[in-house]
């Protein structure tokens, strides 16, 4: 079957969370979501979801337990937690801004604020969701530090950005300095392409592999029982 690029991008968001054991998943997205849910059903079972308001729920709604607001603050500040957010400009250094675009004091657009972004990111394993790569989110240096990226970490202890996933690619910081360096393209891009809707230099492997195909099995899966209705091609339509 041919797989799209939604798919390959569920794929990749849902790969984020393999090995955290039993930590608190919070996608915020359509695709991380059925990337935390298609986790939760294969290869990351111990994964907690909730309803986003007070309760655990299995992958099918089914309530299974109660999480009151103070448990929550427990596993988001003790690093139980790996939340995967949006970001409207993110930089080589995996500093995030969801809050303005120009300087703070009089920004040339308002946006969403800071909200629990520095909160989730120095306290708790952050990804980024990325549904449109340009020049204008991947950016030389954020307008505002909203989620805090490695070279202001200053040491914090649960302080980790496990991945970026963007309609092109996946990005890591394995690197020495912590820098981005792009650790897949999806099929169908080019490491030319994800050079060119880059806003600094990236690290750039030798060899830079695919994402990888999604099982048969993950397929089904996404198709008939997690997103039936096709979220995903909303959010990446190819």
């Amino acid at each position: 079957m041919t797989v799209t690029r939604a798919e390959y991008c569920v794929i990749a968001c849902a790969e984020a969370w393999r090995g955290d054991g039993e930590v608190l998943a919070s996608p915020m997205g359509p695709i991380p979501a059925v990337g935390a849910r298609l986790a939760r059903r294969t290869f990351s079972p111990d994964l907690l979801m909730t309803d986003g308001e007070a309760l655990l729920v299995g992958v099918d709604g089914t309530v299974e337990g109660w999480l009151p607001y103070r448990r929550h603050l427990a596993l988001v500040t003790g690093g139980r937690r790996h939340v995967m957010m949006g970001a409207s400009q993110i930089d080589r250094y995996g500093n995030q801004n969801i809050s303005c675009i120009g300087d703070w004091a009089r920004p040339k657009r308002q946006l969403l604020g800071v909200r629990g972004a520095p909160v989730n990111t120095l306290n708790n394993p952050t990804s980024y969701w990325v549904p449109r790569h340009s020049r204008r989110v991947f950016v030389e240096k954020v307008d505002m530090v909203c989620g805090v990226g490695y070279d202001h970490a200053d040491g914090a202890r649960h302080h980790r950005i496990p991945r970026v996933v963007s309609d092109l690619g996946v990005f890591d910081f394995a690197t020495p300095d912590h820098s981005m360096r792009l650790a897949s393209v999806h099929p169908g891009v080019t490491v030319a392409q994800v050079r060119e809707a880059t806003g600094f230099d990236l690290v750039v492997p030798d060899e830079v592999p695919y994402t990888r195909e999604p099982t048969e099995r993950e397929l089904r899966l996404i198709r008939e029982v997690i997103d039936p209705q096709n979220a995903r091609s909303r959010e990446v339509g190819v």
